[in-house]
Formats: structure tokens, C-alpha cells, sequence
């Protein structure tokens, strides 16, 4: 009786392939990085830096193209997360993007900044997000990224009353899919004492917290990764946070995706000194105010409606330049160079006591 074929024979052809097409993947990979430096091939003599060489709106185009190819079994996200790394890999040739973020190390602001820009960056963690600005203000750090709003919990206050203040201009949107966790040290659910997490994060947990850890005292601090470490180092305390954070501080996920609704997701901005190009699909952010009469925000949002332009969200915050004054965060489909857009733009600046480009640029791609 004949014995069936070794399993490991069967595959070597399949496996010779892979290799054969890795060879491939290698060489190709080389060529890119190659044709990569030759972009600033111009600036002779230049100390050149990834600066010199980003460009948020032909990243954006490159991903889309990515994903009209995709046809699997690869998802769009795998691609996506595959291009960006090479993309990111291929920019830090010279010097890597050095990127400002909410910081410690585990907070979600540091998975979008990894998202966004790929591992061949340096990342650099804050305490604060007006910091994150600063640091972006005197060049410290070529961009910023912060968190502006959270689908179940809504806006950001302290980055929108930062652009009040800041010349900073949005160059970029990312959006993060928000997975939270209680993590602890194998800790029994029933014996923990303290739950330490952002206030955000309390607040997208707070029926679930309600239901299964009434007992339990929740103390807002000021990052998830701070409520990581804290939890690592207390008995009887555990911490809401992501995978990140269970991974730098070394912590057990107790229960996961714990978050009140399945589709929780915050998005953040890219923060930087200047205005992109178009990309093809972009977003124009924008910071006004109305006169002090009747009707007065009816007028103010009247060019939109009069360019058939599409408004997406707008959002009020105190001034601060008087008591019950109010200005309006506004975004619109498009970018200021579209003729559209500039027309409405300038009849907005005309009705508008305060009027702002905060920045146009590519809208997030997944």
C-alpha cells in the first residue's frame, strides 16, 4: 500500500512561489525607495528632510488607487496598512517625520498617528494637546495629531478652542475604530475596587460600567495610558483602555470591547504649518462668527447653500472675546481651491465677523 504523499513535499511548489514572488516584492520595493529619493533630486545641496518630500493629498491619491485595485483576498484595510508602511518607509530615507501626539506611549492618539503615518516616524508623546501645538507652532515637530470628536460622545473641546488661538492649519483626517478594554492583572471583576480611564472613555463605557461594575469607583485621568500605569501599580484597580495600552504596560485584557456602541469611532487631525493641494476628495474646515442680529446665522451659512455646497457638521464654542459671544466650527465638502468653494468662501468672509480657513485637506480613506 503506497504511503501518501509528506505534507511539507506537497507544499514545496506553492512554497517555491512564495519565495519566487518575494524576490519580486523585494526588488520592486528597492526601485520605489530608489525612484523615492530621486523626487528631490533638484534640491541640490539641501539638507533635505521628509518635509521636503510629503505630500498628504498624493499619499491619499496613491491609497485610493489602492483600494479601486484591491480584488482579496486582502482587505482594504490590510492593503491600505501594507502601502502606508512602504510609503512611510520610503519617506524616512532621509529623516524621519517627527510627529507630535497626546501622549504616554498606548493612547489611541499614538495608534492613529501609526495609522496614519506608518512606523517610520518619530513619534513624539505630549501631556497635553495644546503642547501637541506648541511643539508643531515652533517646529519642534512636523505635524500633530489630536483628537477633534468622538461618534458617541461628540467634540473635543480643548482642540477646538486651541484653533481660536493657534495659526496651525488642518492638513489631514484619520479616523480610528475605538476598541476599549478592561484590562487589570487577571484581576476577578468582582474585586476591583477603581476603574481609572479618560473621561472620554468613561463616558463611551458608561452603561456598560453601570451594569457590570456598579460597585466599582470611576476616576477620570488624563490619558488611558496614565490609567494603564496606574492600574499596573494598584491592587484592586483596573484601567479602560486599548491594545496598546495592555501591551506597554503589561496588562491582562479582563473583558474586551466593553464601549456602549459597536460602531464607536473617534476622529483626529493632522496638524500642520501650511495648505496642501486638492486630492480629488477633501474636506475645508472652517472657524466663524455672526453678527449680533436677527437672522444673523441664516446669513452666515446662506453662501453655502447658495454655491450647493454640502455642510457636514458644524459645531459652536464660546469665543472667549466676550460674555455669550460664540463662534462655529464648520466643515464642508471640498477644498478651498475648488471654484465652488471659493465662491462661498468669499461670500462668507463678507457675512462673517470672524472668518478662518482652519484647512483643506483629504478626507479619511477607511
Amino acid at each position: 500500500m503506497a504511503e501518501p504523499p509528506n505534507e511539507d513535499q506537497s507544499l514545496e511548489p506553492i512554497r517555491q512561489q512564495i519565495d519566487e514572488i518575494d524576490c519580486q516584492i523585494q526588488t520592486l520595493l528597492s526601485k520605489r525607495a530608489s525612484l523615492a529619493q530621486q523626487v528631490g533630486a533638484n534640491k541640490q545641496g539641501a539638507r533635505l528632510t521628509a518635509m521636503d518630500f510629503y505630500r498628504p493629498d498624493r499619499e491619499a491619491r496613491v491609497l485610493r488607487a489602492v483600494v479601486q485595485r484591491n480584488e482579496g483576498p486582502l482587505s482594504d484595510e490590510e492593503m491600505i496598512r501594507l502601502f502606508r508602511e512602504i510609503m512611510s518607509a520610503c519617506l524616512a530615507q532621509q529623516e524621519p517625520l517627527k510627529i507630535a501626539f497626546l501622549g504616554p506611549e498606548g493612547t489611541f492618539s499614538q495608534a492613529a498617528v501609526l495609522k496614519h503615518f506608518g512606523h517610520s516616524v518619530r513619534a513624539l508623546p505630549l501631556p497635553s494637546i495644546d503642547e501637541v501645538f506648541r511643539e508643531v507652532e515652533i517646529g519642534v515637530a512636523d505635524f500633530g495629531v489630536v483628537p477633534v470628536e468622538n461618534s458617541s460622545e461628540g467634540g473635543v473641546t480643548d482642540t477646538l478652542d486651541m484653533f481660536l488661538f493657534s495659526s496651525l492649519k488642518i492638513c489631514g483626517e484619520e479616523e480610528l475604530r475605538i476598541r476599549q478594554h478592561l484590562l487589570g492583572h487577571g484581576t476577578d471583576p468582582a474585586i476591583i475596587r477603581k476603574v481609572y480611564s479618560h473621561q472620554q472613555s468613561l463616558s463611551q463605557c458608561r452603561a456598560w460600567l453601570e451594569q457590570k461594575l456598579p460597585h466599582a469607583e470611576c476616576i477620570p485621568v488624563s490619558s488611558n495610558a496614565e490609567a494603564a500605569r496606574l492600574a499596573r501599580d494598584e491592587e484592586g484597580a483596573a484601567a479602560i483602555a486599548g491594545d496598546a495600552a495592555a501591551d506597554v504596560y503589561g496588562l491582562d485584557v479582563l473583558i474586551a470591547n466593553i464601549e456602549d456602541r459597536p460602531d464607536n469611532t473617534t476622529r483626529f487631525l493632522i496638524i500642520g504649518r501650511e495648505i496642501y493641494p486638492p486630492s480629488g476628495r477633501d474636506k475645508t474646515s472652517l472657524l466663524l462668527s455672526s453678527r449680533h442680529k436677527a437672522g444673523a446665522l441664516h446669513e452666515l451659512l446662506l453662501p453655502l447653500a447658495r454655491h450647493k455646497v454640502s455642510m457636514t457638521r458644524i459645531e459652536s464654542r464660546p469665543s472667549r472675546r466676550g460674555k455669550w459671544d460664540y463662534v462655529f466650527f464648520v466643515d464642508v465638502e471640498g477644498h478651498a481651491q475648488d471654484p465652488a468653494i471659493a465662491a462661498a468662501l468669499n461670500d462668507l468672509e463678507g457675512a462673517a465677523s470672524l472668518f478662518r480657513v482652519l484647512g483643506s485637506y483629504p478626507c479619511a480613506i477607511l
